[in-house]
């Protein structure tokens, strides 16, 4: 029974839905906003600009390879203690890709050498084939307007939903939030006076695209229903 993301699919989906990165060489630090794009295959390729000092320093790099770390950190988009979710180191190497399509800039592409996830306090690492298999939930991209939505707009429905959990949850709670959403499931942290818990609903069966979400929320209020009837 998959009970939700592995921990590839979570680095897929992290680099797919994040707008920066912070990049780390030998020589210097960079923060780069809507810079970076993830194919298919999982190659993840740099758009910077041509005469920025990023570029130089690739172009200038012993053979054209410029070593070097990213960092992705993955926050929640609703408002809870502790917003961050899930943090991505990768490490490889920066080299020019071969066709260089516009004259004010350079890009390149990182040749992966680790990769690794923290989250929930544990680090691990994710093998390169793996990582290069998996693909980005169907709902990454769409899903911090998703949880806003729900935040802001279907608190009625957070909270019924929340019955699903260990009624003990409930003892002491201060707030209620929707944490975090896939296509297998919900996640709802119950936040208390100095800790929280973080409780994944699981779907019936995983969603395929963003017009099935609304389909298996249903399914989930159902449940809730069935579980407070005589």
């Amino acid at each position: 029974m998959v009970l939700g993301p592995t921990n590839a699919e979570r680095i897929r989906s992290v680099l797919a839905r994040a707008d920066s990165l912070s990049l780390r060489t030998e020589a210097a630090g960079y923060d780069l906003i809507s810079m970076h794009t993830v194919d298919d295959g999982g190659t993840l390729r740099l758009r910077v600009p041509a005469t920025g000092p990023l570029a130089t320093e690739a172009v200038s790099a012993p053979r054209g390879v410029l070593p070097c770390r990213l960092h992705f950190t993955d926050i929640a988009p609703t408002p809870v203690r502790d917003r961050v979710r899930t943090r991505v180191a990768l490490s490889g190497r920066l080299t020019p890709a071969e066709v260089q399509a516009e004259p004010d800039i350079l890009t390149l592409r990182l040749d992966l050498s680790r990769a690794a996830l923290q989250r929930d306090g544990r680090s691990a690492r994710v093998g390169l084939r793996e990582l290069a298999a998996a693909r980005p939930d169907p709902l990454a991209t769409e899903e911090a307007a998703l949880l806003t939505h729900l935040h802001h707009d279907h608190a009625d429905m957070v909270a019924t939903l929340s019955h699903l959990a260990d009624p003990h949850f409930h003892d002491a709670l201060l707030r209620l939030r929707p944490l975090a959403l896939d296509r297998h499931g919900l996640v709802l942290r119950f936040e208390y006076a100095r800790s929280h818990r973080d409780v994944r609903l699981r779907f019936a069966s995983p969603v395929r695209e963003t017009a099935e979400l609304g389909a298996r929320l249903d399914q989930l209020l159902r449940l809730r229903g069935r579980t407070t009837q005589p």
